[in-house]
Order: C-alpha cells, then sequence, then structure tokens
C-alpha cells in the first residue's frame, strides 16, 4: 500500500511509517487502521486550506484566460481569499505577457473583476491577432 504513497511529504511520511515499522515502533493490526492513519496524516483538511492549496497550483497555462478565469473563480470560492490577496494570487498564475501588459497600462485593473474582464480582453485581442498573421501568411 505505500507504493501509492507518492508526493514530497507523503514520501518522507512513508519513510518515517517504514522505519517505525521495521523498529517495531508502530504496529497496525488491520488495513483499515492503516487507512485511518493515512487519513488522519493527510485527510483533507480543512475546506478553506484545501482551498488555498488548489488555488496556489493554478496556472494558465496555454489555456483561453475565459478557461482559466472560470476554474480560477471556482477555486477561489470558500478559500478566504479576497481583495487585494485575490488579484495577487491571480496575477501570479496568469501567464506573464498578460500580467505585464495589464500592470503597465495607464490605469492598471484595481478590483479582481476588473483583472478577469481586462485579462479576458486581452487574450481574446491577441488570438485574434494571431489568427490575422497566420491568415496573411497563407
Amino acid at each position: 500500500m505505500l507504493s501509492f504513497v507518492q508526493g514530497e511529504l507523503a514520501d518522507i511520511w512513508k519513510e518515517n511509517i517504514l522505519e517505525d515499522l521495521e523498529e517495531r515502533l508502530v504496529e497496525y493490526e488491520s488495513v483499515e487502521e492503516f487507512l485511518m492513519a493515512i487519513k488522519k496524516e493527510f485527510g483533507g483538511g480543512d475546506k478553506k486550506s484545501v482551498k488555498v492549496a488548489k488555488l496556489k497550483k493554478l496556472e494558465q497555462g496555454g489555456r483561453m484566460i475565459e478557461e482559466f478565469v472560470q476554474e480560477f473563480k471556482r477555486t477561489a470560492q470558500e478559500s478566504g481569499y479576497e481583495k487585494r490577496l485575490l488579484i495577487e494570487e491571480f496575477k501570479r498564475e496568469i501567464n506573464s505577457g498578460i500580467r505585464r501588459k495589464l500592470m503597465e497600462t495607464e490605469r492598471p485593473p484595481t478590483t479582481i473583476e476588473q483583472w478577469y474582464e481586462r485579462a479576458i480582453i486581452l487574450d481574446r485581442n491577441g488570438r485574434e491577432s494571431r489568427r490575422e498573421t497566420e491568415r496573411l501568411r497563407e
């Protein structure tokens, strides 16, 4: 079962458990007891912490910004992030080109809704411009 436990923290925990088992410092009388130990160690946490962790893992990548904004909004719910903190997280996760253009405008966005709206406009305009360029090359 331990072979399925993977990830930075999980690997460390797994090594510790294996050592404890070998040294007979800990014993599990059943699979259920062992699964409860895993759940206790890694299980869910509180909803807010889980949402924050998921939020910090997001990246726009090659996706259209509209798709990313929807995922960001859904993940941000119940994270406890709002106002400045939410904006900073969004800025960190969108593609650098969009972020730079928005921050360098004469009047940068000041609310998260403005960040969403302006990022969508920039992304759409950029994609349309690239399509036009490709069409002209043909």
